[in-house]
């Protein structure tokens, strides 16, 4: 069984941070890709970072400079580190997994985990 638990978000004034994580269980993580996604409310999810199994990472554009997501393989965890945060970063924070195939799609979702950011 591969299962993504996510964990760290809350309630935060802009300006501040706040470090997100995923646990990872089922043995795969090491080799796969992974993300985090968001969903604010009333839109659809939408890709915020991604980052490799030898740490090579991407950043949407709205998050760059301010989100640094990174890995630890031999904790099997991945995390999501969010400062400067923003209202319109109010979201549902997923992480998922996926192959390094060019094209491949996420194999597994975490539950997501709830991040606002009040004004």
């Amino acid at each position: 069984q591969v299962q993504l638990v996510e964990s760290g978000g809350g309630l935060v004034q802009a300006g501040e941070s706040l470090r997100l994580s995923c646990a990872v269980s089922g043995n795969i993580f090491s080799i796969y890709v992974m993300g985090w996604y968001r969903q604010p409310p009333g839109k659809q999810r939408e890709w915020v970072a991604t980052i490799a199994s030898s740490g090579s990472a991407n950043y949407a554009d709205s998050v760059k400079g301010r989100f640094t997501i990174s890995r630890d393989n031999a904790k099997n965890t991945g995390y999501l580190q969010m400062t400067s945060l923003k209202p319109e970063d109010t979201a549902v924070y997923y992480c998922g997994l996926k192959r390094a195939a060019p094209g491949a799609n996420y194999d597994y979702w975490g539950q997501g985990t709830q991040v606002t950011v009040a004004s």
